[in-house]
């Protein structure tokens, strides 16, 4: 079989890059399996204001002005629905807080986002004292439908293969990558967290953190916005809501733990006053680089060889944006910009 491309993961990385190419007319297949959990069991919240200092996300108008049509697209093509408009609510801790949001709520970069006027708490099952900063423009992608979705729709075109790859079977050329019986121009790792075990680009800066979140079933919360406390409380419908997240940096599995849990059941017992039921307990590791950017890129020295990683905790936002300056740089070899680019390091 001769392609285009091999891309190795299919997660918001290997999706979206995935998508670019087929809308450029390129052939890929993909190798993944499931062995990265990060992108399934994301919030996919995007979010352009940094909630603990009140600062703009790094490019995030020029993100969104990719990532939102990006998902509007794959909802018409899959007639399904990923994209929730929801608003977050900030939940202040001082007088000192609240002050802090006026002072930069009227910025030019955070006005489209934050309201200047503050909204007293009325819901007795959570606490607000010192009232709520509201962040509208903002909402979340059903990651988990989006990744099986497609998972599903390059499997009924025979273009995934769900296997470990293996790098010691890959064969490089000057003009092509060969693997088992797929031939192809170029290659693009996809990995996450998995890019540690890569030969090729295990050197690149990566901090994993481990991320847990649990799932609550609680019917008389009754609110319809983001809480952004301690933990972050997201309505998923049904009176189930998703609460995360913890950052664990040493611990690099994807299996939740008991101290995870009880980090998150501390967090939401200070600000939940209602009964819910846990639901769902998960973890995944988070591909995070230390000046939180992306790596893209091809190796400096097999230049077939290409890297998409990088995400962090926006990756929804930050995905679609990367992936078409990689295949710009890949297909037309223009540059990388300088904060993408894996030569930064």
């Amino acid at each position: 079989m001769k392609v285009d491309y091999i891309i190795v993961g299919l997660g918001i990385a290997g999706i979206t890059f995935a998508d670019k190419l087929e809308t450029e007319g390129k052939t890929f297949v993909v190798f993944d399996d499931m062995s990265q959990q990060a992108s399934i069991v994301a919030s996919g919240m995007y979010n352009p204001v940094v909630l603990k200092r009140f600062t703009p996300v790094w490019q995030s108008k020029e993100q969104l002005e990719v990532a939102l049509p990006f998902y509007r697209g794959l909802e018409e093509k899959f007639s399904i629905k990923l994209d929730y408009n929801l608003p977050i609510a900030r939940v202040f801790k001082s007088v000192e807080e609240q002050n802090n949001w006026f002072e930069v709520c009227d910025r030019h970069l955070l006005n489209d986002y934050m309201c200047q006027d503050l909204v007293a708490n009325t819901n007795t099952e959570f606490m607000a004292p010192f009232k709520l900063g509201m962040l509208k423009n903002t909402g979340r992608i059903d990651t988990k439908l989006l990744i099986s979705t497609y998972r599903n729709y390059l499997e009924s075109k025979g273009q995934l293969f769900s296997e470990k790859f293996d790098y010691n079977t890959l064969f490089l050329d000057k003009t092509s990558v060969k693997y088992h019986n797929v031939i192809a121009k170029k290659l693009v790792f996809c990995e996450g967290f998995g890019m540690l075990k890569n030969p090729f680009f295990n050197t690149l800066p990566m901090q994993e953190s481990k991320g847990e979140l649990i799932t609550i079933f609680a019917p008389k919360l009754n609110v319809d916005f983001m809480l952004k406390g301690p933990v972050f409380i997201m309505p998923l419908g049904n009176h189930q809501y998703k609460v995360g997240a913890t950052f664990n940096w040493k611990d690099k599995t994807n299996n939740p733990t008991e101290e995870g849990k009880k980090e998150l059941l501390d967090k939401l017992g200070s600000i939940l006053t209602t009964d819910y039921e846990i639901v769902s307990h998960v973890a995944g590791v988070r591909p995070t680089v230390k000046d939180r950017r992306p790596l893209l890129g091809k190796h400096p020295t097999y230049k077939n060889l290409s890297l998409f990683n990088g995400l962090g905790t926006r990756g929804v936002m930050i995905a679609p944006y990367a992936a078409n300056f990689l295949y710009e740089h890949l297909e037309k070899n223009n540059n990388l910009p300088q904060d993408l680019a894996i030569y930064r390091f």
